[in-house]
């Protein structure tokens, strides 16, 4: 997902802990996973249904007029843009070309996004906005985990950590390159505690050995950037060093978060990266039996320290980008979402505001299957992780397509 990254496998797990990088894979190739494995059903079987329906006019129209405009239009208008950049390349003409909606290609997705800008960029008014979408416009709805519209919905981030670009007695835990061979490794491939021991330490003894990219001090935090797939690292002598997805063993994702739970460790209903982290505060010596059990095993690389990348290898923006399942949604695509997205109140504390938001289809990630699931990308740093951990609603996703 991120930064080729993966999209985000940790990014869920750290977010909501049920996502797998998204593009940084999200980041730009690897999964994206939720640590805590909330928001997980049994998604809609492609073979069996279209992941997408046509909406009635009749239905639509109410729809539409939910429709507004944000107060600073440029942050969407260059979001577009990006989805313009990637459908405009080789990749896109591939990635199209085994599309399971009968009606929706590149070249609609292209025409439809070039009239989205400009409605975008010269609508006088939401009114105005809405009028000429509903003229315009089909709507296509996911048909979600149940085929009557359920979409779970994570949220997704790029973390900020303390690192040293050293081993020290605080800075213990590596993130590794991409070994040169990892191609050519037999399978099954080491598992991760194969690859780091039971306690995240013991590496030398094996593949990873010399393969040391930069520390952590904590293992945590260490495997929660191998969820998301990116992030960014401050060093002690000031500068940042970022880091995105360089390749993975191939594993599927497990959440660890869903494994608390089905020990009884943790209530599901309070399953959330905030509260994931602080089991794992109260109980350290947890960690030697729950990080194994994801044997899925993550490499990075040094990046450049731009914005984060998606799997559409064009760069994710926060609160306008989601990750979806990209061999059944339309890669580029606009959409709107439908959920209760958590916000700051005034006290400090959070609450759920009903939302509907315009944003880009821009990445993908290994734990985010089927037709109801989506990964909202929300940001950098602490206080983004701090929103991706409580993203995990139930809401709708829509795609607008220019009518024929």
């Amino acid at each position: 997902m991120l930064g080729g990254v993966a999209a985000s496998e940790v990014v869920c797990d750290a977010l909501a802990l049920s996502l797998e990088a998204p593009g940084f894979g999200w980041l730009a190739g690897q999964a994206k996973a939720n640590p805590l494995g909330k928001a997980e059903a049994n998604p809609v079987s492609s073979s069996a249904t279209s992941p997408l329906r046509l909406v009635s006019d009749a239905e639509a129209a109410a729809l539409w007029q939910s429709f507004t405009l944000p107060d600073d239009r440029q942050p969407l208008i260059q979001v577009i843009n990006h989805s313009l950049t990637y459908l405009a390349t080789p990749k896109a003409a591939t990635d199209y070309q085994n599309n399971p909606v009968p009606g929706i290609n590149r070249d609609l997705v292209w025409r439809s996004l070039q009239r989205l800008r400009h409605l975008v960029q010269t609508s006088p008014s939401n009114t105005a906005f809405q009028a000429a979408l509903a003229r315009e416009f089909r709507l296509y709805q996911a048909v979600g985990q149940d085929g009557a519209g359920t979409v779970a919905f994570t949220g997704y981030f790029e973390p900020y950590y303390q690192a040293s670009p050293v081993p020290t007695a605080e800075f213990r835990y590596p993130l590794y390159r991409r070994p040169a061979d990892l191609e050519t490794w037999p399978l099954p491939h080491p598992t991760r505690l194969e690859l780091e021991g039971a306690d995240g330490l013991a590496s030398s003894q094996g593949p990873l050995r010399g393969l040391e990219l930069v520390w952590l001090a904590s293992r945590l935090e260490a495997f929660l950037v191998q969820v998301q797939g990116s992030a960014k690292l401050a060093l002690p002598d000031g500068q940042v060093m970022p880091v995105g997805y360089a390749g993975r063993t191939d594993y599927p994702y497990t959440s660890i978060g869903r494994a608390l739970v089905e020990d009884g460790k943790l209530p599901a209903a309070d399953l959330s990266l905030p509260n994931l982290i602080a089991y794992f505060d109260a109980h350290p010596a947890e960690l030697d039996n729950y990080l194994p059990r994801n044997q899925r095993f993550i490499f990075f690389r040094e990046t450049d320290g731009g914005a984060p990348t998606g799997s559409l290898s064009v760069p994710v923006t926060a609160g306008y980008s989601i990750a979806t399942d990209k061999s059944l949604m339309p890669p580029g695509a606009m959409a709107m979402i439908q959920l209760p997205l958590p916000q700051r109140s005034n006290d400090g504390g959070w609450a759920s505001i009903s939302t509907t938001r315009l944003v880009l289809d821009q990445d993908t990630g290994g734990a985010i299957l089927g037709p109801g699931r989506v990964d909202l990308f929300v940001g950098s740093g602490p206080e983004a992780g701090e929103l991706a951990g409580r993203i995990n609603h139930p809401g709708q996703l829509f795609y607008l397509m220019l009518r024929p």
